[in-house]
């Protein structure tokens, strides 16, 4: 038998690549580099870790709220023996005739109310510092983000002045008037008023005959309303974590919100132990509305949240 010769050789590859009877070799994917696997493992542990942090206090406190004094006292919260979690609630519910409840309802007052009222003039005014041009805008507004550098703890001593020489002290409107301006808030709603009202639907409406009050209530916050979310969740939480506001203001116990409350409480635990409970399951309860409102606002707040990273 004779070989084929060099020629037939040669071609035999091509034109077997032409009828189709064999395939071009598979490359193996490249393997994955030491150096990068290592990476991942960092940033995963990182965030593995980040999110124990987070979620140790809270699991902490869900376990701590079904225990009695004893259970607390011995060091066994993150058990569940003992499981009294009913008891505790309903001493939560009978104790001093149920002013827990009704530093609650206070505090749903003053993040609820607080929070809308100041989203919706933060809204408005970040509207008007975006659409509108107007004789000195630009300093105005500069004395609005210097309103974002004082902190508010340096605030409440001045506040609580004029507080008491119009008699607004220890009244609900010496809490809640002090949160209706958010200067942040102002500066976030401008920024997302540019993002998502254009100029072109806002002279559509006047030339419709709508005016100016009928134009942003209609279109230019309806168009804004993930950066109207965005600020209320933002006020709800500082509101509803207020302390040294309240501190400052009220001094009947009817009026406190939950952080004032329990802090009052806390501060009797070393006398009298029997209030480790209700300190502990007041905190659980209370951190209740909060994730309610994270939760069902989301899809509001992270459009609101994206919004503003790009602009």
């Amino acid at each position: 038998m004779t070989s084929p010769t060099t020629a037939e050789a040669d071609a035999s590859p091509r034109t077997a690549g032409r009828t189709g009877a064999t395939t071009p070799p598979r490359t193996a994917p490249p393997n994955r580099s030491p150096g990068r696997w290592l990476s991942g493992t960092a940033v995963n542990g990182a965030l593995l870790l980040s999110v124990l942090y987070t979620l140790f206090p809270l699991v902490w406190l869900v376990t701590a709220a079904t225990k009695d004094t004893g259970g607390l006292l011995s060091g066994e919260a993150f058990s569940f023996k003992g499981f009294d979690l009913g008891h505790n609630l309903s001493q939560l519910a009978s104790y001093n005739d149920g002013v827990y409840f009704r530093w609650y309802l206070n505090s749903l007052l003053y993040a609820g109310g607080g929070a809308a009222v100041c989203a919706l003039v933060s809204v408005a005014a970040g509207y008007a510092f975006d659409k509108y041009a107007f004789r000195g805008k630009e300093k105005l507004f500069g004395v609005v983000l210097l309103g974002v550098l004082v902190p508010t703890t340096a605030l409440a001593l001045p506040m609580y002045l004029l507080a008491s020489k119009v008699g607004l002290v220890n009244t609900y409107w010496s809490v809640l008037i002090p949160v209706l301006v958010n200067p942040f808030g102002v500066y976030l709603s401008r920024v997302f008023s540019a993002s998502y009202i254009p100029d072109e639907a806002l002279e559509a409406a006047r030339i419709d005959g709508a005016g100016e009050l009928r134009t942003f209530w209609s279109i230019g916050l309806r168009m804004v309303m993930p950066g109207f979310v965005t600020v209320f969740l933002f006020q709800f939480t500082a509101i509803w974590n207020n302390f040294f506001l309240p501190l400052v203001m009220l001094s009947d116990q009817k009026l406190f919100p939950l952080s004032l409350g329990l802090y009052a409480w806390n501060s009797n635990t070393h006398a009298e132990p029997s209030y480790y409970p209700l300190v502990v399951t007041g905190s659980l309860l209370a951190v209740i509305p909060l994730i309610v409102a994270f939760v069902s606002l989301q899809r509001h707040w992270k459009a609101g949240l994206a919004a503003g990273s790009v602009k």
